[in-house]
């Protein structure tokens, strides 16, 4: 059977020659290159979807690559593709690299120049080492799904349009449908999910920012257990930790995630900087809350047009979801999709505060009524979204207020 090998670069040059002596390997089926790390994931994920045995043996990446590093670009893909092995090419072989490099998650290095011989040997070897975990994986019973947790981000078109009110209620109907679901709040100078779940805490994100290698120990220090069975990772009490926590570290921090939790939510807050980019760019799907008025939706146009220039994430990838509907305001959701050249969720959430007004002023926002349209109509989102089964969650609105006293504590 060939070997499926997958060449990554962002140099042509670069990328053509590797290309060329990989078609000349015995057995070798190269397959179209890609060109950046996003790329590469969606790649992954798109044909991980399909079935493990779809996904290439092999995945060659030159240090080129970008936006995001080689070496983290081979933290995530070992993650989230455990049966994919990852060979890196790079005009550093020092003993300090290969250490890191094995240390993220490859496979192999091999050395620029290109050598015929030692790219044969190292993609030999790589390819049986994939083919062992794919058989390991098919005696397991069900396979294991390559591409890890659903990430979902909720952004804000501006400040006030109900972005977390969004996030936590989709993360409790995932996590009520029993999904092991973790809730993240990346608006770090202004976030307020601890609010909501009237919560004190200790532990923020921004304990981890400095750690490079985030265990699952150390993930689990960090994260504030609810009574609902939310694993909470909140933001920094004092909102200038919040540059403590880069992209590099967003990245680390999903992809951690990723590999204990089915779903991870997260709130990016209205305010882009660059945790909440990485974040952007790296979710499986990006929602952008706004309200059908005239003020939220050309923000909501600038958000989307700001997302593409800085490469972030494409309108056609982004889904927009109204909030505060009502059948007679002149801005319709339709009329927001055709502004923004997003997609759109097809579940509106009605304006209806007096529903919301006790829980969020008492800080219990996990126990609105299940009567609620706003709370029906964000978990009938969350179903369309894939975070929740339909019928589970169903079954579960009901627990809000019983699910016992909500108490408080420190950590």
């Amino acid at each position: 059977m060939p070997t499926r090998i997958l060449p990554a670069g962002a140099d042509p040059d670069a990328v053509r020659s590797l290309t060329t002596l990989l078609s000349q390997l015995p057995d070798a089926e190269p397959q179209p290159p890609v060109t950046d790390s996003t790329q590469l994931v969606d790649t992954l994920a798109r044909l991980a979807a399909e079935s493990v045995d779809e996904l290439p043996e092999v995945v060659v990446v030159h240090e080129r690559i970008g936006p995001v590093p080689a070496l983290e670009l081979i933290r995530e893909v070992a993650l989230r593709f455990p049966a994919v092995g990852v060979i890196l090419v790079t005009t550093d072989a020092s003993p300090g690299l290969f250490a890191a490099a094995m240390d993220s998650g490859a496979r192999g290095l091999v050395a620029l120049p290109l050598s015929y011989e030692e790219l044969a040997s190292r993609v030999q070897a790589v390819a049986q080492w994939s083919t062992g975990v794919r058989r390991h994986l098919g005696h397991g019973g069900e396979p294991a799904a390559g591409a890890g947790g659903t990430v979902v981000t909720v952004s804000g078109a501006k400040g006030g349009v109900g972005a977390t009110l969004t996030a936590v209620q989709l993360a409790l109907a995932a996590q009520a449908s029993g999904r092991a679901t973790a809730l993240v709040d990346l608006d770090l100078q202004t976030g307020d999910i601890a609010s909501y779940l009237d919560i004190q805490f200790r532990r923020s994100v921004a304990d981890l920012a400095a750690i490079t290698d985030i265990s699952p120990r150390v993930l689990a220090d960090a994260v504030f257990r609810h009574d609902t069975g939310l694993a909470l990772l909140l933001a920094p009490g004092e909102g200038e930790r919040g540059e403590e926590v880069t992209d590099r570290a967003v990245r680390q921090l999903i992809s951690a995630l990723r590999s204990r939790y089915e779903v991870v939510v997260i709130d990016c807050g209205a305010q882009l900087g660059g945790a909440g980019a990485a974040a952007v760019e790296t979710a499986d799907t990006a929602l952008l809350v706004t309200t059908p008025d005239v003020i939220a939706v050309r923000a909501a146009k600038r958000t989307v047009r700001m997302w593409d220039r800085l490469q972030i994430r494409k309108a056609e990838e982004t889904t927009v979801v109204v909030n505060r509907h009502t059948r007679s305001t002149e801005i319709q959701p339709a009329l927001v999709q055709r502004i923004t050249g997003t997609a759109l969720a097809r579940t509106a959430v009605p304006a209806n505060f007096k529903e919301l007004q006790g829980v969020v002023d008492a800080g219990r926002l996990h126990e609105l009524d299940s009567r609620s349209t706003v709370k029906q109509a964000l978990w009938a989102l969350a179903g369309e979204l894939g975070l929740a089964k339909a019928g589970e969650a169903a079954s579960h609105r009901g627990t809000g207020r019983a699910a016992g006293s909500f108490r408080r504590r420190k950590e």
